[in-house]
This record gives C-alpha cells, sequence and structure tokens, in this order.
C-alpha cells in the first residue's frame, strides 16, 4: 500500500460517503462513545422536542429557537462527519486490499511425502496445512516457506512492484495471503485460519474498525466529561439569578449557552485525530496494531535494531582482494572467482561479481574446464572446485591453513605467508568484516574480504534520530571487535554484541525500568521475545511470522530508519491533540465574552460593558456564537486529519509555540468570526 493509494480529504469518493456516515452515527450507541458530543445530541433532542411544543401551542421567538436547534445538530452531524471523513480513508485504502483477498485455489498437498495435491478453496485451509505454490500461483493464506524459494510479487501490500525473495529456513520465510509467486516454487506451511490473514487484520485496522482508544485519549475523554459535567451543574444555576433579577432565560438560550461552554471543538476533533494518525503511518507503509502503539512512538526514548536485515542487508558482500606477497590480485580474484562459480550462497555470487567488475574476469563455463564443485558442509567449514589436476578452496582462514597444513596436495606453506594470511584475516575482523582464505593446489594466494553492507543513509537517519532525543542500539551475535566497527560505520549510540534472546529482554527491561519508552525494530524469530516486551516493537515484514505477530507494528517495506517517520508521526499525533486542546479551550473563552453579557443585558445593563465586540442583540450574539461553533468544527477537519507539521523542538519551547499559536489563535479567531456572522445575523435579519 504506497503513498500513491493514500486518499486525499477532498477526494468525493470520501466526501460523498462521509455524510451518509454522519447520519448513521446519529445512532445513540454511536454517540455513546464520545460523551461530549453524546451530551450535545441530548440537549439538541430536548431542545427540538420543546421547539416543537412551543410550535403547536403558539410560543414567541419560534424563528430563532428554530435556528438554534438547526445549528445545535449541525454542531453533532459535524462532529460525525469529521470521524466519518478520517475513517473514509481507511476505507478507501481497505478497498484496494479487499481485492486481494479474491477466492483462491490452492494445492492442498498430501500423502507422507507430501508430493501428490489436490485443488481446495482458499478459505478452507486449516492452520497446519501444506500448500505448494508455484510460479503465476497466488499465495492462498499467511504461512511460512518450509521448502524451496522463490520471487514473489508483493505489491498487494507493499505498493511496490518489485519481486522480494522467499526461502526457508531464514529469517525471510514468511508469506502472506494474496501475494503471488513470480518464479520457481515453495511449499508453505499455513499460519492463519480463513479471516484472519495478514491482510485481513490490515483492513479491519485500517477501516477503523478494532481501533482501540489509547490511554491518553481515554484520560483526555475523562476530562472532556468531567468538565462537561461542571459546566451542566453551572448552566442549571443561571435560571436562579435570573430570576433573582426578576427576569426569565428560555431553555433553548440555556442549551446554547451550554453547548458554547463545553468544549465542543476538541470532543468533536478527537476521535478524527486519532483515526487520522494511524492512517499516516498506513501511507507509509507501517501497519500499527494499536493506537497505543502510535502515541507510544512519540514518547521513544531508546531505539533497539537488530543488526542483520535492518542495520545491514543482511547478505555478506566482498569488497577486496587482499594477495599475499608473490601473488597478483588478479591471480587471487581468477582463483575465487572459479571456486565461486557453482556458489550460488549471496557471497559466492558477489565474489564472482567483483572479480568481473573490478578485474574484467568473466565467468567461465563450468562444464568446458570440466571441474566437480565441491561444497561448503558445516564440518569442513569450505568450498571450492577441483579441476583437471588441481584443486582450489575458499572458506573461513583456520579451516584452509589446517587444509592446506595437511599437505592435501604440495608442500607446508611459509610461516611467513601463514602469519601474512592471519594479518589479514585479523584486519579485516577489526573492520567488522568476515575473511575467507583461497588457496590453490595447497599454496596460499590470499584472503577475500566480506563485509556487511550497511544499508544506504542509514548513518544520516541515525544522526536525525539522536537530533531528535532518542539512543539508538544495535544488538548482533557477532563479537566485540566486529560489532563495534559495524556499530561505528552505521552511526548507532550503543551496541550489544554476542547477544541472546535473553540479552535482548533484559537490556529492554533495563530501560524501561529508567522509566523510558524503549522501540524495538527487528525480523527474526530469536527478536520476537524483545518485540513483544518493547513500547513499540516494528517488525519487518520480510522477517518470519513470529516476529510480525509480535510486534504491535509492521514496517511493510522492511526499513529500519522508517522509524523516523513513525516517531515524527506518533510526535504529530500528540502536537496536534495538545495543540487543538488549547485551541479549543482558548476558543471556549471567547465565546464566553460574546454570549454571557447578552444573556444577562436585559436583567443587568452594566453587562453591556463587556460586549466588546459589540455585537448588535442579545439574540444576534447568541445566535452567532452558536453557527461559530458548529462551522469552527468543519474547518479544523483539514488539520485534524493531516496533524499539526512535526518541529525537532523540546517540551517547553513547543508549549510556549502551542499557547502562541493555538492558545492565542484560539483567543483571537472567535472575537473576528462571531463579529462576521453577527454582521451576517442582521443584515440579513434572522433575529
Amino acid at each position: 500500500m504506497s503513498q500513491s493509494k493514500s486518499a486525499s480529504l477532498i477526494e468525493a469518493r470520501i466526501l460523498v460517503p462521509a455524510l451518509g456516515d454522519a447520519l448513521r452515527k446519529l445512532d445513540p450507541r454511536s454517540l455513546a462513545r464520545n460523551p461530549v458530543m453524546f451530551v450535545v445530541a441530548v440537549v439538541s433532542l430536548l431542545t427540538t422536542i420543546l421547539f416543537l411544543r412551543d410550535l403547536v401551542t403558539g410560543g414567541s421567538h419560534l424563528g430563532f429557537s428554530f435556528q438554534i436547534v438547526i445549528w445545535l445538530w449541525f454542531t453533532v452531524l459535524f462532529a460525525n462527519f469529521a470521524e466519518a471523513v478520517a475513517e473514509g480513508r481507511g476505507k478507501a485504502q481497505a478497498d484496494s486490499l479487499r481485492k486481494t483477498r479474491a477466492e483462491t485455489q490452492a494445492k492442498l498437498l498430501s500423502g507422507e511425502d507430501r508430493s501428490q495435491f489436490r485443488l481446495v478453496p482458499g478459505t478452507s485451509l486449516k492452520v497446519g496445512d501444506v500448500v505448494l505454490v508455484e510460479a503465476g500461483d497466488i499465495i492462498p493464506s499467511d504461512g511460512e516457506v518450509i521448502e524451496g524459494v522463490a520471487s514473489v510479487n508483493e505489491a498487494a501490500i507493499t505498493g511496490e512492484s518489485a519481486p522480494v525473495i522467499r526461502e526457508s529456513g531464514g529469517d525471510r520465510s514468511a508469506v502472506t495471503g494474496g501475494t503471488q509467486v513470480l518464479s520457481d516454487w515453495i511449499r508453505v506451511r499455513i499460519t492463519a485460519a480463513a479471516g484472519s490473514t495478514f491482510i485481513d487484520r490490515m483492513i479491519a485496522l485500517v477501516e477503523g474498525a478494532e481501533r482501540q482508544k489509547t490511554p491518553n485519549e481515554i484520560a483526555l475523554n475523562i476530562l472532556l466529561a468531567g468538565m462537561t459535567l461542571i459546566f451542566v451543574l453551572a448552566t442549571a444555576t443561571i435560571p436562579s439569578f435570573a430570576a433573582y433579577a426578576g427576569g426569565y432565560i428560555p431553555v433553548v438560550v440555556l442549551v446554547a449557552l451550554f453547548v458554547t461552554l463545553i468544549p465542543t471543538t476538541i470532543g468533536a476533533l478527537l476521535s478524527a485525530i486519532g483515526i487520522a494518525g494511524m492512517d499516516r503511518l498506513v501511507r507509509f507503509n507501517v501497519l500499527a496494531m494499536s493506537g497505543r502503539a502510535v502515541e507510544a512512538a512519540g514518547d521513544v526514548d531508546t531505539l533497539l535494531l537488530d543488526k542483520t536485515g535492518t542495520i545491514t542487508l543482511g547478505n555478506r558482500q566482498a569488497t577486496e582482494f587482499k594477495p599475499v606477497s608473490g601473488v597478483s590480485e588478479q591471480e587471487l580474484a581468477d582463483a575465487a572467482q572459479i571456486a565461486s562459480l557453482a556458489d550460488e550462497t549471496p557471497e559466492g555470487r558477489s565474489i564472482v561479481v567483483l572479480a568481473k567488475e573490478k578485474y574484467g574476469i568473466r565467468a567461465r563455463d563450468m562444464g568446458a574446464l570440466h571441474a566437480s564443485f565441491v561444497p561448503f558442509t558445516a564440518q569442513s567449514r569450505m568450498s571450492g572446485v577441483d579441476l583437471e589436476g588441481s584443486q582450489i578452496r575458499k572458506g573461513a582462514v583456520d579451516a584452509v591453513l589446517n587444509h592446506v597444513e595437511a599437505g592435501a596436495i604440495g608442500s607446508r606453506p611459509a610461516a611467513g605467508v601463514v602469519r601474512e594470511v592471519q594479518a589479514s584475516a585479523a584486519e579485516i575482523a577489526k573492520a567488522g568484516g568476515t575473511p575467507l582464505a583461497v588457496a590453490k593446489d595447497g599454496r596460499l594466494l590470499g584472503v577475500i574480504h566480506l563485509k556487511d553492507i550497511v544499508k544506504g543513509g542509514v548513518r544520516e537517519r541515525f544522526a536525525e534520530l539522536r537530533r531528535m532525543g532518542i539512543r539508538t542500539v544495535m544488538i548482533t551475535g557477532d563479537n566485540p571487535m566486529t560489532a563495534a566497527a559495524i556499530a561505528a560505520e552505521a552511526g548507532v549510540d550503543d551496541f550489544l554484541a554476542q547477544a541472546t534472546p535473553e540479552n535482548k529482554l533484559t537490556l529492554i527491561r533495563e530501560e524501561q525500568a529508567k522509566g523510558k519508552l524503549v522501540a524495538m525494530c527487528g525480523d527474526g524469530t530469536n527478536d520476537a521475545p524483545a518485540l513483544a516486551q518493547a513500547d513499540v516493537g516494528v517488525a519487518m515484514n520480510t522477517g518470519t511470522v513470529a516476529a510480525r505477530e509480535a510486534g504491535n507494528m509492521v514496517d511493510l517495506d522492511s526499513d529500519p530508519t522508517k522509524l523516523i517517520e513513525i516517531v515524527e508521526i506518533g510526535k504529530q499525533l500528540l502536537m496536534t491533540r495538545g495543540a487543538l486542546t488549547t485551541f479549543s479551550i482558548a476558543n471556549d473563552v471567547a465565546k464566553y465574552f460574546a454570549i454571557i453579557p447578552a444573556m444577562f443585558l436585559a436583567f443587568y445593563p452594566q453587562l453591556g460593558a463587556l460586549n466588546i465586540m459589540g455585537l448588535q442583540t442579545p439574540q444576534s450574539a447568541i445566535l452567532s456564537a452558536i453557527i461559530f461553533n458548529a462551522l469552527i468544527i468543519v474547518a479544523l477537519i483539514p488539520l485534524a486529519l493531516k496533524g499539526v507539521k512535526y518541529r525537532a523542538v523540546g517540551a517547553g519551547a513547543l508549549l510556549s509555540r502551542n499557547l502562541l499559536v493555538y492558545g492565542l489563535g484560539g483567543l483571537v479567531v472567535p472575537f473576528i468570526g462571531i463579529k462576521a456572522i453577527d454582521m451576517a445575523v442582521t443584515a440579513l435579519h434572522l433575529v
């Protein structure tokens, strides 16, 4: 799901359905989830009933009462509309995902050797079933590759057309239902029942069907409900003051006062802000399993990253040939390439490519050379090739030295040559690489430098995280020397070497015990416990099923530096909520100056001094305030959905900026808006 698929706020395909959804959300069960707007709906209903009564009995000021009733209902509908638009963007994204759930036929394997298959509906598959997926087939459900290797098109979930490799026995074994195998074949063990696949969960989440309120959102709702209750009591006391002065205030005016007093603006937009935060993550190809995770991302202090597959590409690449004295680089490169021609590992292929690109040595036909490939084994820790009367071996330095010194062919190597190879190997290891020794016919030729390739742009991204106040820690199973070298190249703040799953858990718990929020990026099964323990667990989509299940976010692009966007969006969510809350409260203060003097002016003429807006009549002041109260919700919907622009500043500076921009703005805007509406209301003779 790419950003190109994200829906714009102004698209008719979102706005038109949102109008209908706003009406459907008048259902009391839906309104009850928002205490402030539920109360507004209740008093709107009460005012409607009283208006109908007056209409039948011939009450006074019916036109004024009717307009108040209409704008009260508009206030409720505009709040529903804000939430519906936020949900609509998710529904638009979900529509494209639903297309991938078309009924597919699965090749269910049976028999002890699983050599036979029968076609069954994909929806009938159970957890544990094994299916065969060949070139051109759609993967019928989520699963894990247990045999084979294939190129898979995952555009259905990532929006990217570039295929990815999925294979058994590693951290790239997870496959997603609805994606397509482009080449070769794989056998997949099903890990998700029908209706609970990864795409099903994505659809439910982006639609908002499973969105749970976050702790901060719940706390703010409680605060708003408390303020609403206080103003219920405050409004209830006003008729007694009016009676004491020998006057009477109509119920419709009391309701208008109440609705403008309570924090309707933030109450109306609160849900939309939370939904929009998750939606922004989806548009960055990150699936958040809960709003809690998005909020926590905004407060992350420490980021833990697994090295392989997250900081580095995951496949070591040949970067240099280091020959011993008396051997040219060309000779070493030629022997290394011949020994690697039949080696299909990423390391082997990189050796062939390096020899070709750096020295112009083209690959040769193994058949024409009458060569016999010697595969790598855990026992020998070497691979190579046997030619006519010649042997070439490459592998772990100590294994190749033992092979040569055993006198496989020729005499024992000179001590100086051995020391030279060992020195080169130590230098490579110190730099964070992996050395491979090469020997031909019992003669040491030199060492190949295999390097963990750090992903492009990682160092700059980690520097940006540091500026945001986030400490980065690389976690790896490498020895401390190698880990230190890679950590220095990547630009992380610290590292944990020779890490076990228990070490990762301990580190996370130690950070959390200090009161810090911890984020963890990982892709392997051994990362699953740490992903589950972390406050924000970001699993790579290329990772294992266990990792994706343990995290509370999944990065569809498998880019660990994406956490910068995740943190920014989390901070943006918190900043947006804080900014609009500040605006709402300041906005309410300004409205008091419009409506309270107007209510009591007939009883206490001295309050005319507070009519600093110069509003025409008490009726126009009350109507203008209630109209502004409704319209400001609509005006703020784009800001609630887009979010306040993130700025990497401290909490103090952020508070000062919010008070200046949104606090002062919340005071000034109502004065301008209510005055303009009052002039229009008076000119149109609406009161």
